[in-house]
């Protein structure tokens, strides 16, 4: 898990996001209130998709416009393969990670599963990480991925 998370508010512009995205290198951007708690995510695809091809204002339109308000998380108790069932199952390359007031403590993205495949004891293990790179890659029309 990635505990130096990058995140965004609602009322943030679209262009914040994305220069967040690109400074930091990712996809996917958890949308937390004033208190940190979770309550969507934003994608690269959501701002190109939903907000420049639409010919929105990059620099006006806020990320709660645009983000994906169902946003799925486990637990930092969770376990691996508790995070791994749940994005295959939602079809999500990365899942937050909340404590018990669902702030976010970390993130899991598919890379973060991959690059530690190696790591793994057995063979089982390692199949259970191609399942999973396999389920979240299927062909979906949800918006969060």
């Amino acid at each position: 898990m990635s505990t130096n998370v990058v995140r965004v508010h609602p009322d943030d512009s679209l262009q914040h996001a994305a220069r967040m995205m690109a400074g930091y290198d990712c996809g996917a951007l958890p949308v937390v209130d004033r208190n940190n708690r979770l309550i969507g995510m934003i994608t690269d695809r959501d701002i190109a998709v939903r907000g420049v091809a639409d010919m929105r204002d990059a620099g006006r339109m806020p990320v709660g416009s645009v983000m994906t308000d169902e946003a799925f998380a486990c637990h930092a108790g969770d376990s691996l393969y508790d995070c791994m069932r749940a994005m295959a199952r939602h079809q999500v390359r990365r899942i937050p990670i909340v404590d018990g007031r669902d702030r976010v403590v970390g993130i899991v993205s598919q890379a973060d599963i991959a690059q530690h495949a190696g790591d793994l004891p057995g063979h089982g293990e390692r199949r259970a990480v191609a399942d999973v790179v396999c389920a979240v890659s299927e062909p979906t029309d949800q918006p969060y991925r």
